[in-house]
Order: C-alpha cells, then structure tokens, then sequence
C-alpha cells in the first residue's frame, strides 16, 4: 500500500474556490471511480496551498484508478478546465509516500 500526498497551489487569492472545488466536486466524483481519498488540508502557513492525500493497494490499482479517473470526457471537458483556472499546476508537486510499520496509515 502507498499514498499520493498532492500539494497544489491555487492562483493567488482563490484557494477557498479551490478547495471548494475540490471537496463538493472532484473528491466526490474521484470517489466514485473507486479512489479512496484519506485527507484533505489547508496550508495553515501559506494562504495558497491545498494538500490531500489518497490510498492505493499497488501500483495496479492506481492504473485502473487513474484510467477510471481521468480517461473520460466528463474529466477532460468538465473538471479539469476548471481545475487549470483554480490551480498554477506548474507549481503541483505529488509525492508518492509508504507508511512505516508502525504507522496508523499502514
């Protein structure tokens, strides 16, 4: 099992439109493609980041999750331009991250 840990940066002053965004839109539809999305922050430091976080079984798994994802017009024609406008995505940065034994993750 691992995890994405995904930072965004939203354009300058429009994070609240992001993680709006993200919580009543694209983790909802996300979840139901099969994703299971563990978390969901705020940057308490910086006012433009958004952090979330989901679960994969193997690397398998997140193929399928992906190919369920974000191979479809719904994605490509609804979400993701909206996503484009709310995010600087140069600045996107996904770390693939395994808990350890004794982790409450694991």
């Amino acid at each position: 099992m691992f995890y994405e840990l995904r930072r965004y940066t939203a354009q300058p002053g429009r994070r609240d439109e992001l993680v709006k965004f993200m919580e009543e839109v694209i983790i909802p539809y996300q979840v139901s493609k099969g994703m299971v999305v563990t978390a969901s922050f705020i940057d308490e430091e910086n006012p433009d980041v958004y952090i979330w976080m989901r679960r994969f079984e193997d690397e398998a798994d997140r193929q399928q999750l992906y190919a369920a994802t974000y191979d479809n017009d719904h994605w490509k024609n609804e979400i993701a331009p909206i996503t484009s406008q709310l995010m600087i995505r140069e600045k996107m940065v996904v770390t693939r991250i395994v808990p350890t034994a004794k982790s409450v993750l694991h």
